[in-house]
């Protein structure tokens, strides 16, 4: 005897209320085992896999790709071996029973299954009512898709772009959704994304190029674009930020032609054989001995219910803003502190590298103290950055460039930079940050100056 359970959508951590449905590792009629990955998600902070928290055969997937839902929404259906006290909700594989501590009773609602790893924060979730049914729950019927194949479980993966049956070029679901509703045509695209993929940018390409014969009420003069998943998080993030800390912003234009040179001698020592050795390296570098020297620039402004105060960490998790095709996030590379020059070299290499291929988790993106964004990489001079929520400072490192300087009281060529800081004025004042920041400029003038702190 079997019964068929539905897997609803959890609360991955954070509080999240929603997730975009990004790929399904399943299909109806595969078997499904404990723990196997069965789909990827994308919530406001990240991609995440999620487990199939029990055993049966799928008989149905009740989201599509490319649909965003609510936490607490049925997403899957699977037929389990029958116990005959299931109410058939998938609800009961995590929570305890009656006679055991935690357990639900009717006065205490239960709570969804969380991904392994991450915590709920009670009461964090929103979720809209449900209706409800006079009769039993039946199981929603899954969308029938286009000629299914049944999909091997496969290792866990984030988000690769996927070629479809009719040979159309490598696409994500929602770059082949966003398409469809341009009505631009994947088949005539070039893609430009990692594997020759189509990215959302080729398709609002091939969408302005001109058509070789006018198309009658084809013609898109305005394009929409939902904001939702890392989009809408970096907007509340940065709105919030910008209007609630105090921003002071100042610049340092220096000469890093020693810092280059000392790139160039890591680069050939056997310690850093396996490792990209780039300048952000000697800048993390410096950044961290800076902090060391003077912690109030990790501290941040928190109020709590005595009232207003300042929380000094004396640990860094050093944030590294990363440019990724779902928008800006900034993992964080944790006790940053207490690792060597070659282990900060390959935890910066890993956390970019994670970052930009879509694998950073949610607990990779939070708990950040200060932050580095490096603009030089797309050939900007200077900026003013907005400061992380929940820190109080964020350097900003501007292109590497041959200028005239006068050195040593003579002009010649050399490497120059612009550092630029942001700082919570509430917590930091000028005279603070200006040292901070002249402190990092010194360093990067010249590298030997971070050996000196010990």
């Amino acid at each position: 005897m079997t019964e068929t359970k539905q897997f609803k959508l959890p609360d991955v951590g954070e509080g999240l209320t929603e997730a975009e449905i990004v790929k399904w590792h399943v299909a109806p009629g595969d078997q499904v085992e404990v723990n196997q990955t069965i789909v990827e998600i994308e919530t406001a902070k990240a991609i995440v896999e999620l487990p199939c928290p029990f055993e049966g055969v799928v008989t149905g997937l009740l989201v599509t790709e490319g649909e965003t839902v609510d936490v607490g929404v049925p997403i899957i259906s699977v037929d389990v071996a029958g116990d005959g006290d299931g109410d058939g909700d998938g609800a009961e594989a995590q929570v305890p029973k009656a006679d055991e501590p935690g357990a639900v009773t009717p006065d205490t609602p239960k709570r969804e299954p969380v991904l392994v790893g991450y915590g709920v924060l009670p009461g964090a979730t929103k979720r809209r009512p449900r209706k409800q049914s006079n009769g039993a729950a039946e199981p929603v019927p899954a969308p029938e898709p286009p000629a299914p194949e049944p999909v091997a479980p496969v290792t866990p993966a984030v988000v690769r772009p996927q070629a479809v049956d009719n040979g159309l070029p490598l696409a994500k679901p929602p770059v082949r959704k966003m398409a469809k509703d341009l009505g631009v045509d994947l088949a005539t695209i070039a893609g430009t994304g990692p594997q020759g993929s189509v990215t959302r940018d080729d398709v609002r390409a091939a969408q302005a190029a001109p058509v070789s014969a006018p198309v009658p009420a084809q013609g898109v003069r305005e394009e929409r674009i939902p904001v939702k998943g890392v989009r809408k998080s970096i907007a509340a993030a940065m709105s919030g930020s910008a209007f609630t800390a105090p921003h002071v912003t100042e610049f340092l234009q220096i000469d890093v032609t020693r810092t280059m040179e000392a790139v160039r001698r890591l680069r050939e020592l056997p310690d850093f054989a396996e490792v990209k050795v780039s300048p952000l390296l000697l800048i993390a570098r410096a950044l961290l001995t800076a902090v060391a020297r003077t912690p109030m620039v990790n501290a941040v402004w928190a109020d709590g219910p005595s009232g207003a105060e300042i929380v000094v960490k004396h640990y860094v998790n050093l944030g590294i803003a990363a440019a990724t095709e779902r928008g800006l996030i900034v993992p964080k590379v944790k006790d940053a502190q207490a690792l060597s020059l070659p282990d900060l070299a390959r935890a910066l290499n890993a956390l970019v590298e994670t970052a930009r291929t879509g694998k950073s988790t949610p607990a990779d993106l939070t708990d950040g103290t200060i932050t580095i964004t490096n603009i030089g990489v797309f050939g900007i001079d200077t900026g003013t950055p907005i400061i992380t929520p929940g820190e109080s400072a964020i350097l900003a490192v501007g292109q590497i460039r041959d200028m005239p300087w006068v050195h040593e009281g003579e002009l010649a060529i050399r490497k120059v930079t612009t550092l630029s800081l942001s700082f919570d004025h509430r917590v930091i004042d000028g005279e603070l940050g200006s040292r901070v920041l002249r402190d990092v400029g010194d360093m990067l003038e010249d590298p030997l100056r971070m050996l000196a702190w010990s």
